[in-house]
């Protein structure tokens, strides 16, 4: 995995092993042998790959891109957590993953954006009022 989704950060980023190595202090060499799981990084250079890469440590460890549909990973604070379907009232269930990361739970307010072109998101309500509010100068 680990190996995987160095390669894919790295890819995805456009650099190349040259400029990965020269950006956390290796050789270009320790980055091809860790892209091909010949060896692994240490915790310092995990800690540095996934700075550079600009996600969690934990996911630079951890994802796994068969489970999120050939996704790759997000950039920090940016998530896919999957489709949902909608139900014959409109209603939708908020992935696990979804409701843990944002806190949501049952009862709470959530308040429904829309834009033509780039489709719905959902926003906790109370946030988006606290938003308002300073916009309105209250």
């Amino acid at each position: 995995m680990l190996c995987e989704n160095l390669f894919s950060l790295r890819k995805g980023r456009k650099l190349s092993q040259e400029q990965v190595a020269e950006a956390i202090g290796v050789s270009r060499q320790a980055v091809a042998k860790w892209e091909s799981g010949e060896a692994v990084p240490d915790l310092m250079n995990c800690a540095a790959l996934a700075k550079l890469y600009d996600v969690t440590l934990d996911e630079l460890v951890n994802f796994d891109s068969r489970e999120s549909n050939g996704l790759r990973i997000a950039p920090g604070g940016k998530y896919m957590f999957g489709a949902v379907t909608v139900g014959e009232k409109g209603q939708i269930v908020i992935p696990a993953k979804a409701r843990k990361i944002f806190n949501i739970r049952p009862g709470d307010s959530l308040v429904v954006l829309g834009d033509i072109q780039q489709g719905l998101a959902l926003i906790n309500a109370q946030a988006f009022l606290d938003q308002f509010n300073i916009m309105q100068g209250e």
